[in-house]
């Protein structure tokens, strides 16, 4: 069995079936010529090779980590340059993620953990972005004029232990801020920051929150506007469900002490229209919207939902469940429950959103709701993992 230390770059398209569902020969060909004109020839003059296609996604090797993420830049800019020239509707959002391990070799195919990294960097990367391992921001950090800006240690798929995660910043971001950005972060680390830390933790543990709720006190918390369903066909039947899926959602949302959720009553106004969610924001005062859909075909039904920033318009999580049509009410319920649960736990999706920005923030810029999602974040992590702390 041969090993050898290779850099490897994953990317796949975002929303790839989906555009297939809209057009399938037009977004076919579309991504054989993104591969054919761009990722071809970068990878060839980053000096890398394709080792493995994946239908809208690709594995490319690399014998040096610089080469791995210049082309993970260049790929990045050259298809912005690529979807400024064609429609909204055509255009192709990609992620990419590059790690620095060892891989098994076995013909032409490479294996092994530094591959799953790899791929599992690419699968949490936002649109458009690129993540890298702590390894690869340690070997290549000094020789870029980007910055990288770390993500935590993340916890991923069939790999063990967390992973150092950082997001390679394309504007440019000089040195130096990134520099300073460290020293604001160790200034938290030291004893005193610590101390407060823990003392926001306790408060978390206490209930912190229910006394900022009951005592009327400015609270910067995650909300969300639930917009009406739209029913897909003309049968009837169907758009009362829409609308009890809808009100189930809401309803399921508003028992979550995680997310403050907009009455229906504010959401119904936006039924059968076509809007802009960050318009939907500003005028409800909600950091985030769900919008979904009910379609009927023969004895099936598609349910679908998806999460979007309302201050940036990117789609945060979508999902889409299919079902038998026997007990429709059973479906419904089923559905909305899995549909809350995951945007309104303690570890849902909104929460994590939520984090991910703090992480960013410098400490003199923290908000109490800041703090305290900080402290319940070690509240609720499993012991011996660290804080994930940009």
């Amino acid at each position: 069995m041969d090993r050898k230390l290779a850099a490897i770059l994953a990317a796949d398209v975002v929303g790839y079936s989906a555009l297939m569902e809209q057009d399938e020969q037009g977004t076919f060909e579309r991504l054989k010529a993104g591969r054919k004109e761009l990722f071809e020839p970068e990878i060839a003059r980053h000096h890398g090779h394709i080792f493995k296609l994946m239908g809208d996604g690709l594995l490319a090797e690399f014998s040096s980590v610089v080469d791995a993420v210049e082309c993970a830049v260049a790929l990045q800019r050259g298809l912005a340059e690529r979807n400024a020239a064609v429609p909204e509707d055509q255009r192709f959002a990609v992620r990419i993620g590059v790690n620095l391990g060892e891989v098994i070799v076995d013909g032409e195919d490479r294996f092994g953990e530094g591959v799953n990294i790899a791929a599992r960097l690419e699968q949490i990367a936002e649109p458009g972005g690129i993540y890298v391992s702590g390894k690869v921001a340690k070997e290549v950090e000094k020789k870029f004029a980007f910055a990288f800006e770390a993500m935590g240690e993340q916890r991923v798929k069939n790999i063990v232990e967390p992973v150092a995660v950082y997001r390679v910043n394309l504007h440019g971001q000089p040195r130096r801020r990134l520099l300073k950005a460290r020293r604001l972060r160790n200034r938290w680390l030291m004893p005193a920051g610590l101390a407060v830390f823990v003392a926001v933790t306790a408060g978390a543990v206490l209930g912190i929150q229910g006394w900022w709720k009951s005592s009327g006190a400015a609270f910067d918390e995650a909300s969300i506007a639930v917009l009406p369903f739209d029913n897909l066909g003309g049968d009837p039947k169907w758009e009362r469900i829409a609308d009890g899926i809808t009100e189930d959602i809401i309803t399921d949302l508003s028992q979550s002490d995680h997310v403050l959720v907009i009455s229906r009553h504010s959401t119904n106004a936006y039924k059968g229209k076509s809007v802009d969610v960050r318009q939907v924001g500003a005028d409800l005062g909600v950091g985030y919207v769900l919008e979904g859909s009910v379609q009927a075909s023969g004895d099936r039904v598609r349910i679908t939902a998806q999460l979007v920033d309302a201050a940036t318009g990117e789609d945060l999580w979508s999902e889409r469940y299919d079902r038998a049509d026997e007990d429709i009410f059973a479906v419904q319920s089923d559905v909305t429950a899995k549909i809350a649960n995951t945007l309104g736990s303690v570890g849902g999706v909104i929460r994590k959103a939520q984090f991910k920005l703090v992480q960013h923030k410098p400490p003199n810029s923290l908000t109490a709701y800041d703090n305290y999602l900080m402290a319940d974040e070690v509240a609720f992590r499993p012991v011996g993992v660290s804080p994930r702390m940009g």
